[in-house]
């Protein structure tokens, strides 16, 4: 794995998310293991924690910003070798409660950020969404990085949708006419341990229902299907890509198999943790976004060719992971 991008500064956004804080903590365990890199080692680190914790990893090379991106005035920073952008709001109940925020962040703030990589020559990562790609026909699943969308642009979803797409497309001009290094990443349902008791995903519902001993409650039909990738698999392949990413590429990352619907992914729960939970389905909340798509399924062949990424965590192992976690966390 190539780690060459940590020797010169880094501006990481998002760094107290979900899978920014991940990230994070596995670039201080490298450079903290490494003589070499740490004497140089320097990470510009924003968040200002609308949606996420305030899990603050302390070293004296992290120097943190507490403050709103879309207001964040860039110029005031040193100039760094590599930005990865990884805020945004990427619950369905977050983005629905902050749609122009939603879409502050996934398209003026790139664009700033992006005229910053032209103007210091840096690597740019854009953090994209599986939802890109809306609800893909039978014909492209598992879903190639090629497949151009099937999105609605006036909807419940589409301020988090059409947003990570414009980024996207930014990303295109800023590679194609200015030749700024860019990649973008589209997650596919990552999930595990420091997940939002209140995120209202499948998952972090999945084990507060566990625990509070309640009927986990499953929106629509339940036929809806999805992979899950556990985040120490995740934060592997972003790192990877941010190390060697091939200029103007774009990668999925998450799992290929198992393709699971909602319902037997309760089947799946029980087996892996013991706990004998009970399914409710029932209409989407008010505060959860209806037209979600039906099946969702990466294919992850180009950042397992070109980077070698190979997913390690099974869903049974990480379902078990997350469940542990949980019982520790969410009780209190």
């Amino acid at each position: 794995m190539n780690l060459d991008f940590l020797n010169e500064p880094v501006l990481l956004t998002g760094c107290n998310g979900f899978l920014g804080n991940y990230f994070l903590d596995s670039l201080v365990g490298v450079i903290d293991s490494s003589p070499t890199l740490r004497p140089n080692a320097c990470i510009i680190a924003i968040d200002n924690g609308i949606t996420s914790s305030h899990n603050i990893i302390e070293r004296d090379y992290i120097h943190y910003y507490d403050e709103n991106l879309i207001g964040f005035d860039f110029n005031r920073l040193k100039p760094v070798k590599t930005i990865v952008h990884m805020a945004g709001l990427a619950s369905p109940a977050q983005y629905k409660k902050y749609p122009l925020e939603t879409i502050d962040v996934a398209v003026t703030v790139t664009r700033k950020l992006l005229e910053k990589a032209r103007e210091w020559g840096s690597k740019f990562v854009f953090f994209s969404s599986s939802e890109i790609y809306g609800n893909p026909d039978v014909n492209n699943i598992p879903t190639q990085e090629t497949y151009k969308g099937y999105v609605a642009c006036q909807g419940p979803r589409c301020c988090y949708d059409e947003s990570k797409r414009l980024g996207e497309t930014l990303c295109y001009v800023y590679n194609e006419y200015f030749d700024v290094h860019t990649n973008v990443i589209r997650p596919f349902n990552v999930y595990g341990p420091g997940m939002s008791k209140y995120d209202y995903r499948m998952i972090p519902n999945l084990m507060r229902s566990g625990i509070e001993g309640k009927s986990v409650k499953i929106y629509g039909e339940g036929n809806q299907t999805r992979t899950f990738c556990y985040i120490s698999d995740a934060v592997n392949a972003i790192t990877r890509i941010v190390g060697a990413g091939e200029s103007g590429e774009t990668y999925n990352i998450g799992r290929m198999d198992p393709e699971i619907s909602m319902v037997d992914l309760i089947s799946e729960f029980r087996e892996s943790t013991g706990c004998d939970i009970k399914l409710e389905l029932v209409d989407y909340p008010d505060n959860y976004p209806k037209d979600e798509p039906l099946r969702r399924c990466p294919d992850v062949s180009k950042v397992c060719n070109q980077l070698g990424y190979e997913p390690q965590v099974s869903l049974n192992q990480g379902l078990k992971l997350t469940w542990d976690w949980a019982n520790e966390n969410y009780s209190s």
